[in-house]
């Protein structure tokens, strides 16, 4: 016995060096005769690469393994037994070889779970493909009697090389080849990569979710990342095992999965400890079609389930008012309108008291993120929900809105829109009227939407800050709805903040933005107006939404990506809703 627990023990609590938690990677185990084992190679590769590893049992109950990926800060899928056809609408051909249903059943529930919280996860041999199976792709049942080998190089076909070694497991088998755009080649370094085979099946289609980054010789895929910006990849080998072979050309796949894992457990930390505060959501707008907020639609971008996921406390829910006519019908109309949607939206939070309320100041906010609840905060897009009455000013604050957006595509009775026809020159008597109004009942002005006109005479009449709910860079995207510089600069001046947001059409030209181009307007914001006149409105259910952070519970991403750009924790408390919440308590007065 070379090893004395209780001298390690006493050595331990000899002194308290302030340790740096490692970051806990939880792994799947296999399912034996006698229950759950693992192999000693994946949990030898997670020390060495610097994580702690916990081994999960496979067990399919959802209420834990939810509690389970609240606690893990990444994960790794062992390899082991086939995957069951039927998973992927298939039969069983003769040559499948045994399937564990326990297995099946807890990892792709787990895998489904784990990306909707944008965990790191990293998938060996059969995690490959539980990965492919539970995102949406396909497997190859067996390559040998199911596989026809591509097309390489425009030369003959290539023929099925051997995936299933009879070799020692330590000891590379064959190469492949790595895509230089990748995930996997920065890891590895290597375009070229010698590897072990233990398997019959492979990737067939890897789904909307994923891209192949590696093939072997005969096409056969051998890594997959993901399309997104979360942390997600998938190989077909086993690297664990060179590691017992004291051979550590893999130790770097295990050290990019507990890196990752260390940036999300950070990213986490810092959400449970600041406000997350999303200015601009559309999300009411689908209240009319039954949706339910504790439902999980994937056509809706904010419920509840995606708050708790992507660790967004606070979503400020707008009553939107496309521009339409203005006459008095009309504009009785749009008011009444107005009021229905605030009452869907006051309806859906009732109904769910013990997890979301309705909140009305920033002290509630910070109540309510110490009860453990989501808050919901009301705004109104388009000041066209007033009509021509100065009295709905006041009555909508007493409600509760906290902003109104002066207008919307379209010229109306407050204001010129920047997508409309100059009407007013800028704001109207009635709309200077309104802005006086709104700083008197305590409700923030929003120049989102507001024509350069409007902008400039609202910034020089309000008497309180005046802030830009959902609004991006004209510097960077040349369209009317973003801000000059000169205009980014002057609101700052003024105490003002602007909202970077995430529709794909304010972030560049031709609509196809990503998380990259998100952080560059912040960057540009921020260099322009200071971190105090910066903050973040997506407008998800308003055509908000890019590849990286398409949805509420991939918000992490960002902060992830901020991180990495070098914000600090204080700078992020303003970006993701302190600066936007202190012009919120100046317009109150508290």
């Amino acid at each position: 016995m070379n090893f004395n627990w209780k001298e390690t023990y006493d050595e331990l609590h000899s002194t308290f060096p302030g340790y740096n938690a490692t970051p806990l990677i939880g792994i799947t185990g296999n399912f034996g005769e006698k229950g759950c084992e693992l192999a000693e190679g994946y949990y030898r590769s997670i020390l060495a690469a610097g994580g702690t590893p916990v081994v999960i049992p496979p067990y399919a109950e959802p209420d834990a393994l939810g509690t389970l990926l609240d606690r893990l800060d990444g994960l790794m899928l062992s390899g082991g037994a086939d995957i069951n056809p039927l998973y992927t609408d298939e039969e069983p051909l003769p040559a499948l070889h045994g399937i564990n249903p326990k297995r099946d059943a807890s990892e792709l529930l787990l895998v489904r779970m784990a990306y909707d919280r944008q965990l790191p996860i990293l998938g060996i041999c059969r995690g490959i493909q539980v990965l492919a199976t539970a995102l949406d792709g396909s497997v190859w049942q067996d390559l040998a009697t199911q596989y026809v080998p591509s097309l390489q190089d425009d030369e003959a076909v290539q023929p099925l090389i051997k995936h299933s070694q009879n070799l020692d497991r330590g000891i590379a088998s064959h190469r492949i080849e790595i895509d230089r755009d990748s995930t996997l080649y920065n890891i590895i370094k290597k375009e070229t990569l010698a590897v072990n085979s233990f398997h019959h099946q492979a990737v067939r289609e890897t789904g909307p979710h994923l891209r192949v980054t590696a093939r072997s010789k005969d096409g056969v895929i051998e890594a997959v990342e993901s399309n997104e910006y979360m942390s997600l990849l998938g190989v077909q080998w086993h690297p664990e095992c060179f590691v017992l072979e004291n051979d550590e050309c893999m130790i770097p796949l295990f050290r990019w999965l507990v890196n990752e894992a260390s940036l999300f457990a950070r990213t986490r930390c810092i959400h449970r400890h600041i406000l997350t505060l999303d200015s601009h959501e559309d999300t009411p707008m689908f209240f009319e079609q039954g949706v339910r907020f504790d439902h999980r639609e994937s056509h809706v971008l904010v419920d509840l389930h995606k708050m708790k996921e992507g660790m967004l406390d606070v979503g400020i829910m707008v009553a939107y008012l496309p521009q339409k006519e203005r006459d008095e019908a009309s504009l009785l109309q749009a008011t009444a309108y107005a009021d229905s949607v605030l009452d869907k939206l006051e309806a859906m939070v009732k109904a769910h008291p013990e997890h979301v309320a309705i909140a009305y100041t920033p002290d509630d906010l910070c109540r309510l993120k110490r009860e453990g609840k989501k808050a919901v905060m009301m705004g109104i897009e388009n000041g066209y929900a007033i009509g021509k009455d100065i009295r709905n000013v006041e009555r909508f604050r007493q409600r509760g809105v906290v902003y109104m957006t002066l207008c919307h595509n379209g010229d109306n009775d407050v204001c010129d829109s920047a997508r409309g026809c100059a009407e007013h020159g800028g704001l109207s008597d009635f709309g200077k009227e309104v802005v006086r109004e709104m700083n008197r009942v305590g409700m923030m002005v929003d120049l989102s939407h507001a024509a350069e006109s409007t902008f400039w005479d609202a910034l020089e009449l309000s008497a309180t800050p005046i802030v830009c709910s959902h609004s991006s860079c004209r510097a960077l995207c040349d369209h009317p709805r973003n801000l000059t510089d000169k205009q980014m600069k002057a609101l700052a001046e003024k105490g003002g903040v602007m909202q970077v947001t995430i529709y794909k059409g304010f972030l560049v030209k031709d609509g196809q933005a990503t998380l990259r181009d998100v952080v560059r307007h912040i960057n540009h914001a921020v260099k322009v107006m200071g971190i105090d006149h910066v903050g973040i409105g997506t407008d998800f259910d308003g055509d908000g939404g890019v590849p990286g952070i398409a949805s509420a519970n991939e918000l992490p991403n960002l902060t992830r990506a901020l991180l990495r750009e070098g914000y600090s924790v204080q700078d992020l408390r303003k970006l993701w809703g302190g600066n936007f919440l202190r012009v919120m308590s100046l317009c109150q007065h508290v």
